[in-house]
C-alpha cells in the first residue's frame, strides 16, 4: 500500500493532526511503527489508537530483548481504544497481547498477583464476542489456553482459569479456516505449540512454520517473522538451540 509523499510529509510536520485510518495502516503495514503509533494516537478513535497499540506491539515483539516499557505503552494504547469504542474487536485483541507478553517479562508470581491472565481472557473474550470471525482474536485466545495450561498444568489451569488443551487447539484450529492464508496466524500457533510441548506437536509445529513461509506476507511484519520462521525451521532438530531461540522470539527474557 503505498500513499503520496504529500500525506507523509504532513503526518511528519504535524504528528497531532488526525490521519485516516487507511493512512495509519499504511504506516504499520511499511514498518513505519513509531510514525504509526503517534499517527494512531493522535486520530483519538479506536481504529487508529488499536493500529498504534499494534504498531509499538510488532517493534517490540521484533527487538532481540523484551522491554515492558513498551508493552505498558501498548497496553495503555489499547485500553485508550476500548475507551473510545467498547465494542471494537482489535482494542481487546491487542490488550490480551500486551498483557500476554507483559507476563512473560515479569514472570509468574507477578502476573498473578497483578491478575493478568483474567485481564487477558477478559479481553479475549470480549473480542470474540464482539467479533466472532476475528482470526487474530481467536488465535490468541488458543494461545491463552495454551499458556495458561503451560504455566500451571492441566489441573490447575483448569481449575484457577478454566484453560485447556483442547480448547486451545480448538481455537487454533478455528483460526486457520478463518484465516487460512494469514502469515501472522500461523507463525503465533507455531510459537505457542512449540512452547507448549515441541516433542507432542513437532509435526504441526513444522507445518504451521512452513505455511507462514509460504504465504504471502502483506506487512512489513510478516515478512520478518516469515525470517523467524525460516530460522525456527531450521533448528528443529538441534533443541538446545531451537528453545533458546524460540523464547527469545516469545518475549521470555
Amino acid at each position: 500500500m503505498k500513499f503520496a509523499p504529500v500525506v507523509l510529509l504532513l503526518l511528519a510536520a504535524a504528528p497531532a493532526q488526525a490521519a485516516p485510518t487507511e493512512e495509519i495502516f499504511g504506516l504499520y503495514a511499511r514498518g513505519a511503527y513509531e510514525q504509526a503509533a503517534q499517527a494512531g494516537e493522535a486520530s483519538n478513535d479506536a481504529p487508529g489508537l488499536a493500529i498504534a497499540a499494534r504498531s509499538v506491539l510488532a517493534e517490540e515483539v521484533l527487538r532481540d530483548t523484551p522491554c515492558l516499557s513498551c508493552l505498558e505503552r501498548a497496553e495503555s494504547l489499547a485500553r485508550s481504544a476500548i475507551a473510545a469504542n467498547p465494542h471494537f474487536a482489535f482494542g481487546y485483541v491487542w490488550l490480551a497481547v500486551a498483557l500476554g507478553y507483559e507476563a512473560r517479562v515479569v514472570g509468574t508470581v507477578r502476573a498473578r498477583m497483578k491478575d493478568l491472565p483474567t485481564q487477558s481472557k477478559a479481553a479475549l473474550d470480549a473480542a470474540v464476542a464482539d467479533d466472532p470471525k476475528n482470526p487474530y482474536a481467536v488465535s490468541a485466545l488458543g494461545g491463552w489456553h495454551i499458556e495458561i495450561v503451560r504455566g500451571g498444568g492441566g489441573t490447575l489451569a483448569r481449575l484457577l482459569y478454566g484453560a485447556s488443551e483442547n480448547e486451545a487447539l480448538s481455537s487454533f484450529d478455528r483460526a486457520v479456516k478463518l484465516a487460512p492464508g494469514n502469515v501472522a496466524v500461523h507463525y503465533q500457533i507455531a510459537l505457542s505449540l512449540a512452547g507448549f510441548d515441541i516433542d507432542k506437536y513437532r509435526a504441526r509445529v513444522a507445518a504451521e512454520l512452513k505455511t507462514t513461509i509460504s504465504d504471502m506476507a502483506e506487512t512489513a511484519y510478516e515478512k520478518k517473522v516469515q525470517g523467524r520462521a525460516t530460522d525456527l525451521l531450521s533448528l528443529m532438530n538441534a533443541p538446545e538451540a531451537f528453545q533458546a531461540r524460540l523464547r527469545q522470539y516469545q518475549g521470555f527474557p
